[in-house]
């Protein structure tokens, strides 16, 4: 199966088999910042807001006194699981993080999209991911 095939088929999915309900971007990056695949709605990122993800994972806390960026956009760090998943949350919106073996699985979410739900989406694929050593 192909990158782009995880990100269509398990990211930008029908959320809890609601026609319509997904996620408004989603991507799965390597840990060097490369894009393995993307969905066509995610924002170009700066190499400068991947490394500060990157270090909030090795020093959790890293993000939280500027916030988390991505595509210029700052989303306020919430709760997430330190070293594994950061959350972010912008207005009605936010993102999800999840770090895997080699790769960050992204995904981001606007009302009526609630938070668990873009948790649920994205941290499923990337458990699965973790399961297959990647």
């Amino acid at each position: 199966m192909s990158w782009q095939t995880y990100v269509d088929e398990h990211l930008m999915c029908d959320i809890d088999g609601q026609a319509g309900l997904r996620l408004s971007a989603s991507a799965i990056l390597g840990h060097d910042g490369v894009v393995w695949a993307q969905s066509s709605s995610f924002p170009q990122f700066k190499p400068d807001e991947i490394n500060g993800i990157l270090t909030d994972f090795n020093e959790p806390g890293h993000l939280a006194p500027t916030g988390l960026f991505l595509g210029g956009t700052k989303y306020m760090v919430i709760q997430g699981e330190p070293g594994a998943v950061i959350r972010g949350k912008k207005g009605s919106g936010g993102i999800t993080i999840k770090k895997t073996g080699q790769a960050l699985v992204f995904g981001l979410y606007e009302e009526p999209v609630t938070p668990g739900q873009c948790n649920m989406v994205v941290e499923r694929l990337a458990d699965y991911l973790i399961d297959q050593g990647l």
